[in-house]
């Protein structure tokens, strides 16, 4: 085992120490953090850290070919990410990397951090996850810490680049699962109000209308992924804070 694979658990540890994940009375720690704990089945396998290893040598294989410009926005996720499609456009004039990777899950985001996040130099990271955490019942307790691991991956070679979560979003084939959802959207964004460097994204709020009903006009066929007029929004919600923050 390396030294690197050593070192991130004990980062994830001390970051989760210092913004007060577990037993901590102390007044800083929202109190939806206070006490919390990850407690994983023992008899469902974990995702494999390795599942999506070929679409990441697809995009090292494009990296060395046509190397991307350091500096740029990097979004990292699960489809969601992968199936914006015109994202470069819609963040412009900020540059955006687009290097989602199908339905993947925290964890798993967390293991290819070194290689589809940190070599570009990004201005700043942008992460989707949890949707399909949820959906494979992992619980938001769970989600919360590898959230952590992940910020503690990027944390270990860039210390003070800001780090965008982007809410789960709500789906029509998931509607069971929306309140599930809803905490781990709570709890992450707690875990953001204690480290300047992190910041919360609503994506959820705007895909509702104004009756607090479920827009049906913004996902594809499978009711789970969004289409052009989904990714709108996602637009609205999210290209005005990056260009206030980046500019």
């Amino acid at each position: 085992m390396t030294v690197r694979l050593l070192l991130r658990p004990l980062l994830a540890v001390a970051i989760a120490w210092s913004i007060g994940c577990g037993d901590d009375d102390s007044g800083d720690v929202p109190e939806i953090l206070r006490g919390i704990t990850c407690e994983r089945p023992s008899d469902r396998p974990a995702p494999a850290k390795d599942a999506w290893d070929g679409t990441i040598e697809a995009y090292e294989r494009s990296d060395a070919d046509n190397p991307p410009h350091p500096g740029a926005v990097v979004f990292v996720g699960s489809s969601s990410i992968a199936l914006w499609g015109s994202l470069t456009e819609d963040l412009a004039p900020l540059p955006a990397l687009n290097r989602g990777f199908g339905g993947s899950v925290t964890s798993q985001a967390v293991g290819y951090v070194d290689r589809i996040v940190t070599p570009y130099q990004p201005s700043a990271v942008v992460l989707y996850e949890g949707d399909n955490d949820i959906a494979l019942g992992i619980s938001p307790e769970c989600v919360l810490e590898d959230y952590d691991a992940f910020v503690a991956a990027v944390r270990e070679k860039l210390p003070d680049v800001p780090i965008y979560f982007l809410s789960i979003k709500p789906s029509l084939l998931r509607e069971e699962l929306w309140e599930e959802m809803q905490r781990t959207n709570r709890l992450v964004r707690a875990r953001t109000t204690t480290d300047s460097r992190l910041r919360y994204i609503d994506v959820a709020t705007p895909m509702f209308a104004a009756d607090g009903k479920l827009r049906q006009d913004i996902f594809l066929g499978d009711g789970l992924h969004m289409n052009a007029a989904g990714y709108e929004i996602w637009t609205s919600a999210i290209r005005p804070i990056l260009v206030n923050d980046l500019r």
